[in-house]
């Protein structure tokens, strides 16, 4: 490569290159290919994948709760890797919502439930306790097996 230049908007790189079998000279044009992930709404909608918003939802559910940043970081990161490794880049909500709330339970459970609450859209108290019981028998389940193993 004899000389590297990036366009004015960043989008593009011009590179001078060099034949070093018979020394002729070409330009080559290198472009940034952007993929567009899409979210399946329930009603059949496709909008784009927004990383922001997926960040703020979890954000919100673990406010004021011992996560960090990184933390949050790494969830949309592996949410980002299981759409790029789909051939058709989609996702339906209910499948990204199940990812994510897997993601959070392991890290903090009072951030998974409130992240639940707001992906389930829990109708009555029954529901959302119903949620809370079966977090607490995979917890007891989890802690049980933990025992076992120390006898």
């Amino acid at each position: 490569m004899v000389d590297s230049r990036e366009s004015r908007d960043s989008s593009t790189i011009r590179r001078r290159r060099e034949c070093l079998a018979c020394n002729r000279r070409y330009t080559t044009y290198e472009k940034v290919e952007d993929i567009h992930f899409k979210v399946v709404k329930s009603d059949g909608t496709r909008q784009d994948f927004d990383r922001a918003k997926l960040l703020k939802g979890l954000e919100k559910a673990c406010e004021k709760r011992p996560v960090s940043v990184l933390q949050l970081e790494e969830i949309a990161d592996a949410a980002e890797n299981l759409l790029a490794d789909r051939e058709d880049r989609e996702i339906s909500t209910r499948e990204l919502g199940a990812f994510l709330m897997e993601r959070l339970r392991v890290i903090d459970q009072v951030a998974y439930v409130r992240f639940a609450s707001v992906y389930r859209r829990f109708e009555d108290v029954e529901e959302f306790m119903a949620e809370l019981k079966g977090l607490l028998d995979k917890d007891r389940e989890r802690n049980g097996k933990k025992k076992k193993k120390k006898s």
